[in-house]
């Protein structure tokens, strides 16, 4: 496991502490939230430093603004008053603090905890300025990394500020994160799946090059499974597919083949002739016809899928089985959800990430079901690819 200190590690008596978090949360058209997950995950760090003498300034982008100043829709305004309330005190906001004249000791002489307007309302922040780094690693004695879902991303508040301080650690969310991952991968349980769905092969090369490695069985659902269906010379009829993936598809078929790794894809899928068009038919996943196309997986394959996923006792899950935002086309990621949470209450280890993945556990209210949700979902596939991301290798002792 990667070494990099932890909120015990560090002193925050009397200390300021300047804290990265992801508060990206959704929000409504009336900029009201609609997820708190993320917050209420990344509060507990904040409550530790001041609960140990320290004072806080929280830093987060929150939605894509275009990186020319203040819209009012990505305003961390937004989401001031919900960190109030948890934290039980008033945090005040920030807007201006890219400037010369400005003093953050202005705003800590009033407040315990004080929050910084949206990091990405000043384009200095994706391109990883050093001037924008240094400006606020000034306002601190000490950095605490607690947004593992932007740890992939070379952004001035996760990585070219590490170099403007002395202190530095991570909160309790990214240690989290850390520990269940190394776990999912590395602990010795068997058979252990990794489920893997999406639209792209392109976006998981890496991942799945690792997991052939590590796992017994891979189940492949999506789009992506496409390309590996179309590179066995399977007629996919009109399915999305990666025509410039069929050689690395077919590369790692047989690497996993070789590393003694079962590779499961949908033996159906429920297709129609368009997105929108709710006249379905089930077909063959190797011979659907021409105007057709593959939206969901079938129930041949939910029956194999199922009897792997409750066989298993280690799972990793990252990616839908279908267009699961379709209601139509949305039964395979519920049933494969289902399965999840069966085999975690009988035993299993199962961390989900990614997007879709979590929003099916939550929509089934299974949150409580599987062992670990990941906050991260390019994050959670880059720390499996490489065994840890470009910003906590900043932070490694």
């Amino acid at each position: 496991m990667i070494r990099i200190n932890e909120l015990s590690d560090i002193d925050f008596k009397n200390k300021i502490a300047l804290v990265r978090v992801d508060f990206n949360v959704p929000l409504d058209k009336n900029q009201n939230i609609t997820d708190t997950t993320r917050i209420d995950l990344g509060i507990n760090t904040i409550k530790y430093i001041i609960q140990n003498g320290g004072k806080c300034i929280i830093m987060s982008h929150l939605g894509r603004p275009k990186g020319k100043g203040y819209e009012k829709e990505y305003s961390l305004d937004n989401i001031k008053d919900y960190i109030s309330y948890l934290l039980k005190f008033e945090v005040d906001i920030i807007k201006d603090y890219y400037t010369n004249n400005f003093s953050i000791n202005n705003y800590l002489n009033k407040y315990k905890v004080v929050l910084l307007e949206n990091l990405r309302f000043y384009s200095e922040e994706k391109e990883n300025n050093p001037e924008f780094s240094k400006k606020l690693a000034s306002f601190a004695d000490i950095y605490v990394n607690n947004a593992f879902g932007t740890c992939h991303r070379s952004h001035a508040s996760t990585n070219s500020i590490i170099n403007f301080m002395k202190i530095n650690c991570v909160g309790d969310l990214v240690k989290n994160e850390i520990v269940n991952i190394e776990k999912a991968l590395y602990e010795k349980v068997k058979p252990f799946t990794a489920i893997l769905g999406g639209a792209k092969v392109s976006d998981k090369i890496k991942v799945i090059e690792k997991l052939i490695g590590l796992v017994d069985n891979l189940i492949i659902g999506g789009a992506m499974a496409n390309t590996f269906i179309k590179s066995m010379g399977g007629k996919i009829g009109n399915s999305l597919y990666e025509n410039d993936n069929i050689e690395v598809a077919k590369n790692l078929l047989f690497k996993a083949k070789k590393n003694n790794v079962s590779v499961y894809l949908p033996s159906d899928f429920i297709c129609s002739k368009s997105i929108d068009d709710h006249n379905v038919k089930l077909f063959n996943s190797s011979n659907i016809k021409n105007d057709y196309s593959a939206f969901d997986i079938g129930t041949d394959s939910l029956k194999l899928f199922k009897k792997i996923i409750l066989n298993s006792k280690k799972i990793i899950w990252n990616g839908p089985m279908g267009v699961f935002e379709k209601e139509i086309f949305s039964n395979g990621t519920t049933k494969v959800c289902e399965y999840v949470a069966r085999a975690t209450k009988s035993g299993s280890y199962s961390l989900i990430g990614g997007g879709d993945s979590v929003s099916a556990v939550k929509k089934n209210k299974k949150e409580k079901d599987v062992s670990f949700i990941s906050t991260g979902g390019g994050a959670l596939l880059e720390y499996i690819s490489y065994g840890s991301l470009p910003s906590l290798k900043l932070l490694e002792k």
